[in-house]
């Protein structure tokens, strides 16, 4: 136990009740049990977890279904979705995080060791995938990106398991070089060249939020694993610059810029502005306390994609600035959080599970910030939906196996400072 958990009173106490238990065994001639719980004398389970992260979760994705009810009950008077029924996009919805739900639940039961051994096979899996997604009868083709396998039930985006599969390899691959982290070469570029291919990637489909997604993972854990802060602020500046020249060749990019520094030009608001207007449009229709539950005007075919990546916009609207304050404030919490557990995880010398988790609250911290940013006008737009709320079949799977995993970390390092083995 690390001397810093052992500065709180009731660690103290805790550790002080194991050593005198463990010498009368030793005394009396007993077997010393890892795992026992001073508090009922049993071997430690699965029985202490962090149960206002999972309330803060299912708050979450409770006020999402509701809203994404809400921002598509109205789709089907598009001629584009005439075939759907109102509830089509809700029964969509509630079947993922359904499935989402036994799937954490079975993640939860897997040890971090696991994944600390088949992190490197993962983040290959990943790269297949990203590499069958641009295979013509392959990926799905939607708004002129490749980013969608066909599954029958649902359309699983490759984007997403690359960010949970960089975690667990920049994790892994920073306690693998502990030793050599003050080299530059043998301790950045090969992280940087894996990096680098998965933009490539990414840049294919289009998927460029995904890409600042995880390209800020990998530098984050490179961060927190302890590089050298001259390397790090070396590596910014050269994705600042690459960054650069991507705006400057690309037309599409560049003109969602302008329009971003300037919707209401008459050359934007109907291009490439049009979303950001009415999503400021809705915003300011919401005021203080909404306009009530259901009656956002702007989710009536004005603002594109209302119950997806703008779904923040029709909570605005509706719910109001209280409403997206209470939001706003859970996602603050939910990362600041899931960063504690990772800081804890590494105070007891689990490293590969304290970076992972952070790596994790880093995913979930930026696209959150990301997403917020893009609806309240303060970021260019960008195609990320928001996590555990917005309507995404692939986005809540593996939102709730990052978060099922994050638990399993918390219940790991629970067990450990009770005196048991993770």
């Amino acid at each position: 136990m690390s001397a810093a958990l052992l500065g709180h009173p009731l660690e103290r106490l805790r550790a002080w009740w194991g050593t005198r238990r463990e010498a009368a065994q030793s005394r009396r001639g007993l077997p010393v049990r890892d795992g026992f719980d001073p508090r009922g004398g049993t071997v430690a389970r699965i029985a202490g977890f962090d149960q206002a992260m999972v309330v803060v979760v299912i708050a979450l994705v409770a006020l999402g279904s509701v809203m994404v009810f809400s921002a598509s009950v109205a789709l089907p008077d598009n001629p584009r979705f005439s075939r759907y029924t109102p509830t089509h996009f809700l029964n969509r919805h509630l079947f993922s995080v359904a499935l989402a739900f036994v799937l954490g639940l079975a993640m939860v039961q897997v040890p971090i060791a696991f994944w600390e051994k088949h992190a490197s096979r993962i983040f290959i899996v990943a790269l297949v995938l990203l590499l069958a997604v641009l295979i013509p009868g392959v990926g799905k083709v939607v708004n002129k990106s490749r980013r969608w396998i066909p599954l029958g039930v649902m359309n699983f985006q490759p984007s997403e398991l690359a960010k949970l599969a960089m975690a667990m390899y920049a994790a892994s691959y920073m306690v693998r070089k502990m030793e050599v982290k003050e080299d530059f070469v043998r301790a950045v570029w090969p992280m940087a060249l894996a990096t680098a291919f998965i933009g490539l990637l990414l840049l294919r489909e289009p998927d460029v939020g995904a890409l600042v997604v995880v390209a800020t993972i990998a530098m984050g854990i490179l961060f927190l694993g302890g590089v050298n802060a001259r390397m790090f602020f070396l590596i910014v500046g050269v994705l600042a610059v690459t960054a650069g020249l991507f705006l400057y060749f690309d037309d599409l990019r560049r003109e969602r810029i302008l329009a971003f520094l300037d919707p209401w030009n008459p050359e934007y608001a109907q291009g490439k502005g049009y979303q950001l207007t009415h999503s400021l449009i809705a915003f300011g229709r919401g005021e203080i306390f909404g306009q009530g539950l259901g009656s956002s005007v702007e989710k009536l075919h004005y603002l594109p994609e209302a119950h997806t990546d703008f779904l923040l916009a029709v909570i605005g609207e509706e719910l109001g600035f209280l409403g997206v304050a209470c939001v706003i404030t859970a996602f603050f919490w939910l990362t600041r959080r899931v960063v504690g557990i990772g800081r804890q995880a590494i105070a007891l010398d689990r490293v590969f599970a304290g970076l992972m988790t952070q790596g994790i609250g880093i995913w979930f911290g930026l696209q959150s910030f990301i997403n917020m940013g893009v609806n309240l006008g303060a970021l260019p737009t960008k195609g990320l939906t928001l996590p555990l709320m917005s309507y995404g079949g692939s986005a809540i799977l593996l939102n709730f196996v990052a978060l099922a995993i994050v638990l399993r970390v918390d219940i790991e390092n629970r067990q450990l400072m009770r005196g048991g083995r993770a």
